[in-house]
């Protein structure tokens, strides 16, 4: 799935929203609420058995007590809905110890949302869950039996079960919309810095690409420029002298320095940010990568043109890395890259027949991969079990469609 979050999901195209598992997700998130509802109910029975005062003091006491771990239960169930790792934002005691660790919870801002929102979950939030869940379950389903009920033929139920087969997919739309809102009022009281973060890493993103291409910019007008000249000179020197006389075996000598070195920079350059891929866009790009590979490798791209420039960059580094990858570790005798642009998203597919055993947290750049397509809402995913296939499948939401 592309959309990181529900609400995003609900910006695509309805066919494509409705056959996804974000309903589906939805739902669950919403259902997880039963936990706050057994709560709930608990109390109010308490305070009916037991009277007010002693059920309050007994609420009291468990707020207390699980107010943490309930909200570290949020923070889980964000995942049904929500993506992206919601981190935890309790700071570590400065030293080990019950009394430290309680002193540095109490002191602590996040340790007090927490507790209010627990409080508004367990005495409103659940109500709206339980409530929308139960409208979306129950509703539907009632009014589509009618054509089996007693009291009418089935002619007469006909329009009762038309009109709960269209709210099946009205209900999918309210539950992603509640789950969503939901999700992101629990994000910003439970993990209020994640949202900074991924801002954060979104500027370094963009400043890193613009001083590459300042990089790429200077050396190849500056540098590259320089070297193609002095290369040029040395050539004419060269042919002005005698040939096999010392002074030519010496200025031949440089002329290949300057040829190898020209060469060099030239690659430096394609490695800083391709020209390929900013004249000719993301595909010519990869078949570059792939032509310069010592392993065979099958390309196949299904593009339709030009795609936004932040993404064609992600694309070209994620087929760059995983290409240098294959090369240096996998010991495969052919690999094949695949891209396909359909319903807004953007689908690179990179594998290999090598032996396997890529491990994003080995140092080979694959974690350094993900955090970059992570930027552009982006997700991967790889399999490299030990003795291969290694498959790397990468999928960036795109405004193109395919």
């Amino acid at each position: 799935m592309l959309a990181r979050t529900a609400l995003a999901a609900m910006t695509r195209r309805p066919s494509a929203f409705l056959r996804s598992s974000w309903p589906w997700r939805s739902l669950a998130y919403l259902l997880c609420s039963a936990v706050h509802a057994v709560t709930a109910c608990v109390t109010i029975y308490a305070a009916y058995a037991y009277g007010v005062g002693l059920a309050l003091v007994g609420a009291l006491l468990a707020l207390a007590v699980l107010t943490l771990p309930a909200a570290a239960f949020e923070r889980w169930r964000l995942r049904l809905v929500d993506r992206a790792p919601a981190g935890d934002p309790h700071v570590k005691p400065p030293r080990p110890g019950p009394r430290a660790w309680l002193a540095t919870r109490l002191r602590e801002q996040a340790t007090w949302r927490e507790l209010g929102f627990t409080v508004v979950a367990v005495s409103v939030m659940w109500w709206m869950d339980v409530g929308l869940v139960s409208s979306a379950l129950w509703l539907p389903l009632l009014l589509m039996s009618g054509p089996f009920q007693p009291s009418m033929t089935p002619v007469e139920g006909l329009p009762l079960f038309a009109a709960g087969l269209l709210l099946i997919p009205l209900f999918a739309y309210m539950l992603a919309a509640w789950a969503g809102t939901r999700a992101m009022i629990t994000r910003a009281v439970l993990a209020p810095g994640d949202a900074e973060i991924i801002r954060s890493r979104a500027r370094l993103v963009d400043a890193f690409e613009a001083e590459r291409r300042r990089i790429e910019r200077d050396l190849h007008d500056g540098a590259q420029q320089r070297l193609v000249s002095l290369s040029m000179k040395l050539g004419l020197a060269r042919l002005d002298l005698p040939p096999g006389s010392p002074a030519e075996a010496q200025i031949a000598e440089a002329h290949e320095e300057a040829k190898r070195a020209l060469a060099d920079l030239r690659e430096l350059i394609r490695g800083v940010h391709p020209q390929v891929l900013t004249d000719r866009g993301l595909g010519a790009a990869v078949h570059d990568v792939a032509g310069r590979s010592p392993v065979p490798v099958d390309v196949d791209l299904s593009l339709p043109g030009r795609l936004p420039s932040p993404i064609e960059v992600t694309a070209y580094y994620v087929v760059s890395e995983a290409m240098a990858n294959i090369a240096k570790h996998s010991h495969a005798r052919h690999a094949f890259v695949h891209a396909r642009l359909h319903d807004g998203a953007l689908t690179l597919e990179i594998g290999d027949d090598g032996v396997g055993g890529a491990d994003p947290a080995a140092g080979s750049g694959l974690a350094g991969l993900a955090d970059r397509v992570a930027v552009v809402d982006g997700e991967m995913t790889l399999s490299s079990p030990l003795g291969g296939p290694t498959s790397l499948r990468v999928e960036i939401p795109c405004p193109i469609s395919g």
